[in-house]
């Protein structure tokens, strides 16, 4: 078995394969060499299949993809026609770095591919570019770029080709330095202005960060992202499609520090933005191809929270790439001065999912990370039901409670006698009366709705409301609810928690319905994250898609009973959280009891936090230390 390294999406991965090639009629049915006892490039092919999945994943694609994933480097483009006029001095530089380039001929009519123009070249096809010199010929001199065909065969037949006449007017030592000789083994030279005239694309792969630069002044850095779009959430397309390219993953780029480029005096940094998607060449098979691709970058200063869609609308962006492309990788080099700067990379046309890499190399010191909103939640000081039946659960502010408590603690005090109450007919406005009765037509004598009964007033309610879509809440919802609600574990809801919830659900419905703006009953998955936001939630992009998965539609629409579900789950989740979270720093440790059950039950977690879950541990005969840490 042989093994062989290849660059990843930013790792260095092993591929083992055997020697066994596959053969038809006792010959190699894939790379082969003129040496019949020569195997080495038929093995790295293997292996590279088998990196991809297949054979037939190899098939097509350009010399990018390939000089990266044998180098770990990064491919500057260029299309020919508008490079710049020192284009032979950046070859010439890149070859005396050892990068690795190639070129191609474009050709727009996809039956012209590999097929053979008169000069001898061949249209869509990948050629090495191996070498530059400058010949003297008739006492002048002639820029001269040496190709080779990778068929090892068929070649260029104009000026400077193998069988060039004119190779007789050429000096022999000159011919020695070009080591001129007529083989037909696919490499020849040619003149630089037909290498311009006929070629449309260069790629130039620099295999090490500090040779980007010609000075080589200092070593780049780099920094490397990870990110994917997600159908319904955060893959939102180009600028062209503003309402919902906000949406798209963010990356926040502090670049720290200028140039040390004594010839130029402008306080300038420099630094090279590769986009790269992922896996499209592995899932082909499937129905994956390359997504039309590319990226903007805006100026923004201080922000750490996820870039609004009216920034977008009022701010242009300082640099984007050229054009977006259905390549696996953009890249694009710029020069901006020392700032904060936001990138957005997203394909031209939103809905389409898929992973990427997000590469920045800088001359100087640089940070480049995801932006993401901190994970918090915006309530009120939260009101705790205190179960008593014969006072009709009295609602008791946290305040209150506490103070309520220190007395009790306290043995230095006077236990101080419980003030009468005044009735609750006297408290109660018309409203409240009215609340009351419907409440007591439902629950009955025992003032408690069940699950069953709690889905019946709600489909009920909800039904009469024609602007809203639903499809009913489920047994399952309520549950939930009355799990968020349900302060004593008794599995059902007295009044006052019934109220509670019912403010709530009324408060979640203006935000849908501020957000349902064609008045279609749903709302689109991309006005989730602002509806949560405006709900007082605040999430990071993993949260936000795991929402869409779990609560979006199939055309990415959410209706109300599903927006209703997915906010009483956040409220629970957080009630929870934030009864373990005493010291306010995110992080709780809680042992096996209170990782479970306040997240079925999510009302009882300030019980369990006081302790009153050692009871039914030691019921289960389990330890109370048994913990896990969630962070």
């Amino acid at each position: 078995d042989a093994s062989v390294q290849f660059w990843r999406y930013g790792d260095w991965v092993d591929v083992v394969i055997d020697d066994c090639l596959p053969t038809y009629n006792n010959q190699l049915v894939f790379t082969k060499s003129n040496h019949r006892n020569e195997f080495w490039s038929a093995l790295l092919e293997k292996a590279y299949a088998k990196l991809h999945g297949s054979y037939e994943a190899l098939k097509g694609g350009n010399t990018t993809e390939a000089m990266e994933d044998f180098t770990g480097g990064v491919t500057e483009f260029f299309e020919i026609k508008d490079a710049p006029r020192d284009m032979y001095k950046i070859m010439k530089k890149a070859i005396e770095r050892g990068s690795l380039m190639g070129c191609s001929i474009d050709t727009i009519v996809p039956v012209q591919y590999e097929t053979r123009m008169a000069c001898g070249l061949v249209k869509g096809h990948a050629y090495s570019v191996t070498g530059l010199e400058e010949a003297l010929y008739k006492d002048e001199k002639v820029k001269l770029v040496r190709l080779r065909n990778p068929w090892g065969q068929v070649e260029w037949n104009g000026s400077w080709s193998d069988s060039w006449k004119d190779w007789s007017y050429v000096d022999k030592d000159e011919k020695a330095r070009l080591q001129h000789q007529v083989t037909e083994d696919g490499e020849f030279w040619m003149s630089y202005d037909d290498f311009i005239y006929h070629f449309t694309k260069l790629e130039i792969c620099n295999l090490t960060a500090d040779a980007l630069e010609s000075d080589k002044l200092q070593t780049w850095t780099v920094s490397v992202n990870e990110g994917r779009w997600v159908r319904g959430c955060s893959a939102g397309g180009c600028r062209n499609f503003p309402d919902t390219f906000w949406t798209n993953p963010q990356y926040r780029l502090k670049l720290l520090e200028e140039d040390d480029d004594p010839d130029d005096s402008e306080v300038i940094c420099s630094f090279l933005v590769a986009l790269m998607q992922k896996n499209r060449r592995k899932d082909r098979k499937l129905g994956a191809n390359l997504f039309t691709i590319g990226f903007a970058i805006y100026e923004m200063h201080g922000n750490k929270q996820h870039l609004q869609k009216d920034f977008f609308l009022y701010n242009a962006s300082k640099a984007r790439s050229r054009t977006y492309i259905n390549m696996r990788e953009v890249s694009e080099r710029f020069r901006l001065p020392p700032s904060e700067y936001v990138i957005v990379p997203s394909t031209y046309e939103p809905h389409q999912e898929g992973e990427f890499i997000l590469r920045v190399f800088s001359e100087k010191r640089n940070l480049s990370e995801e932006v993401e909103n901190t994970i918090s939640v915006e309530r009120p000081v939260p009101i705790i039901f205190v179960s008593d039946r014969a006072n009709s659960n009295k609602e008791l502010g946290v305040d209150q409670e506490t103070e309520e408590g220190k007395d009790k603690a306290s043995p230095d005090k006077e236990a101080k006698s419980p003030q009468p109450e005044p009735s609750n007919t006297d408290q109660e406005s018309e409203e409240q009366r009215q609340f009351r009765n419907i409440f007591r037509q439902i629950a009955g004598d025992d003032m408690e709705i069940c699950a069953d009964e709690l889905k019946n007033v709600l489909n009920r309610v909800v039904n009469k409301h024609k602007d809203l879509k639903t499809q009913g809440f489920t047994l399952e919802s309520c549950r939930s609810m009355i799990a968020l609600m349900d302060t004593d574990g008794s599995g059902r809801l007295n009044l006052q928690e019934f109220h509670h919830l019912w403010k709530k659900i009324k408060t979640w419905q203006k935000i849908f319905k501020h957000y349902d703006t064609d008045q279609s009953g749903t709302i689109n998955s991309y006005e989730m994250r602002n509806a949560v936001n405006d709900a007082g939630f605040h999430l990071n992009n993993q949260l936000y898609d795991i929402i869409t998965m779990r609560y979006a539609d199939k055309h990415m629409n959410i209706d109300f009973d599903s927006f209703i579900c997915c906010f009483v789950r956040l409220e629970g989740m957080f009630r929870a959280f934030n009864a373990f979270d005493k010291d306010g720093d995110g992080i709780i440790k809680l042992n096996v009891l209170e990782g479970i059950y306040p997240f079925v039950r999510p009302s009882l977690a300030l019980q369990l936090r006081n302790g009153e879950g050692r009871a039914v541990l030691s019921l289960c005969h389990m330890e109370p230390s048994a913990s896990v840490c969630f962070g």
